[in-house]
């Protein structure tokens, strides 16, 4: 498994890029990691780390796109930044995946310059796994695609289906599509019109209708589909919600106990887990041909192993052949 990762990508820098490659390259043998950056930085960073196999490339680049800039322009101005040869190193077939914790529009935009889509892929979206009461609901899109149409969705749910079955072992998944309400003719023109395209498409069977922003959390569905900008709203007021939840709750019950405490620490340590993004690593780009991951611009070095790790995952899993033969069997992927 080859992987190009964006070096200079994320809050933190090279390092925890570095740390989490040379991590995952002691854990898998059969992976190889080229980092895709700023040759001076990475080279004395590299010796000073004193990892010394093979097995780690630099490929160069001529600077990075920064958290503030616009994704287009940024991309623009530096043809030749990190995640740009990122993205062309796969498109050559230089590498299987992408791994980025660097700005997520710069990302996608990269990507989808490139056109590597799947056959039969209008769109290529952003998945993300998120706990529940029953378990783990996907959310597709969390803001690849803001002005998505409904061909887009129902193929976001075809995708999301495959997704939650072969990467998390639901055996027959449930989607949903968010709204405003339940009920059947609720919601904008695109909601409805995707409504009734998911009610005539290979996995009506499948489809429970429209859930509620307040369903997402319960397993009401076990994928659910939006639009990029909603998703994208939901799962940064997911993250705001989480670790607001964690601090006062935590702080409020162990300011009460006394012999117990380092038992609740631990309790609580370990809930979170549940909701850190460190521990799956990154979200999956899908619908492109091979592997991009999205991580946390916060991403440590654990996130980064656990995205290179889940890279090896998704391929293995074959996902993409997967999508490419449901989407051929989709009436709405004719449609314009």
């Amino acid at each position: 498994m080859r992987i190009a990762l964006d070096a200079m990508g994320g809050d933190f820098g090279v390092s925890p890029n570095l740390d989490g490659a040379i991590a995952a390259l002691k854990d898998n043998p059969d992976l190889q990691v080229t980092l895709v950056g700023d040759v001076p930085t990475l080279e004395p960073a590299i010796a000073k780390s004193g990892y010394s196999g093979d097995r780690l490339h630099i490929q160069p680049a001529d600077g990075w796109i920064e958290m503030e800039e616009k994704p287009i322009e940024g991309l623009r101005k530096k043809p030749n930044c990190s995640i740009i040869v990122c993205w062309q190193q796969m498109a050559m077939q230089q590498v299987d995946a992408v791994v980025s914790a660097g700005h997520t529009g710069a990302v996608v935009a990269a990507g989808l310059r490139t056109r590597l889509f799947l056959k039969g892929v209008k769109r290529p979206g952003i998945a993300v796994a998120l706990p529940t009461t029953k378990g783990k609901t996907i959310l597709m899109d969390v803001g690849a695609n803001p002005g998505a149409r409904p061909e887009h969705l129902v193929q976001y749910g075809i995708i999301g289906e495959i997704y939650a079955r072969e990467m998390f072992g639901i055996e027959r998944p449930s989607i949903g599509l968010m709204n405003i309400g339940s009920e059947d003719g609720k919601g904008t023109d695109v909601i409805r019109d995707s409504h009734n395209l998911f009610s005539n498409s290979i996995v009506s069977d499948k489809f429970i209708g429209n859930v509620e922003g307040r369903d997402l959390y319960n397993g009401a569905a076990d994928v659910v589909i939006c639009e990029g900008f909603v998703g994208n709203v939901l799962l940064k007021a997911a993250e705001g919600l989480a670790d607001m939840l964690m601090k006062t709750v935590s702080a409020e019950i162990l300011g009460v106990l006394n012999t117990e405490k380092s038992l609740a620490t631990q309790a609580f340590h370990s809930l979170a887990k549940r909701f850190e993004y460190h521990e799956i690593g990154g979200a999956p780009l899908l619908g492109v041909q091979g592997i991009s991951i999205i991580c946390h611009g916060a991403s440590n070095a654990r996130s980064i192993q656990n995205a290179l790790r889940f890279a090896t995952t998704l391929k293995a899993r074959g996902l993409n052949e997967q999508i490419v033969d449901a989407l051929a069997k989709e009436p709405s992927t004719t449609m314009s």
